[in-house]
């Protein structure tokens, strides 16, 4: 009867060890678990604000290239009138003396309301003739020695150019002022000739 006392009594204790090892083995086994949980949540949320910093890219780029399209949609038109505006209006420079008759006039309302209708969508001329010089609209074709104006002034236009919006949609055709490279020396061979002139008249 003893025996049997020491054996369940041993047995009690022998089962309560392995609960206790049992409960550290699951709290080991359940500590990893919720780790990589967390770090396969974080790796989601990661590729989810970058897919959706993409679609944000991807959709504003398209809302640019819409209003873009829509902005300079008449371009390409636009750009292939030019040469008729410019044929028109060598046409009134070369009829400036016939400027009464009936077809001069003609041509030059058409001019007129051609160039409305284009300010309407956009298109204005460039000022080039007495204005600075300025590469980013002016094409300079030429040189010119000019001592009325300053240097670096548009002194000629020989094409008009036009902007269409905001953009250059074709560049003027100028000739740009540069001093005489003999104005210097001219002047002062001036001033001695009238020193010698004022001499003689004195003698």
């Amino acid at each position: 009867m003893e025996d049997n006392g020491l054996n369940s009594k041993k047995e009690e204790d022998f089962n309560e060890d392995d609960l206790e090892l049992v409960d550290i083995e699951s709290e080991d086994v359940e500590q990893p678990d919720a780790t990589t949980k967390t770090t396969e949540t974080d790796e989601l949320n990661n590729k989810y604000l970058r897919l959706y910093a993409d679609f944000e890219n991807y959709r504003k780029r398209v809302n640019k290239e819409k209003e873009d399209l829509i902005r300079y949609g008449n371009e390409s038109l636009l750009y292939e009138l030019l040469p008729a505006i410019d044929n028109l209006e060598l046409a009134m420079k070369h009829a400036s003396g016939d400027a009464n008759t009936g077809l001069v006039q003609g041509v030059e309302v058409t001019l007129k309301e051609l160039q409305r209708t284009l300010e309407k969508f956009g298109l204005t001329r460039i000022a080039a003739k007495g204005m600075p010089f300025d590469p980013a609209v002016h094409h300079a074709m030429s040189q010119i020695e000019r001592q009325d104006i300053p240097e670096k002034m548009v002194a000629e236009e020989f094409r008009a150019g036009y902007r269409y919006r905001d953009k250059v949609l074709r560049p003027s055709l100028v000739s740009v002022s540069v001093k005489p490279q003999n104005s210097e020396k001219q002047a002062a061979d001036s001033v001695k000739i009238k020193i010698q002139d004022t001499i003689e008249e004195e003698r």
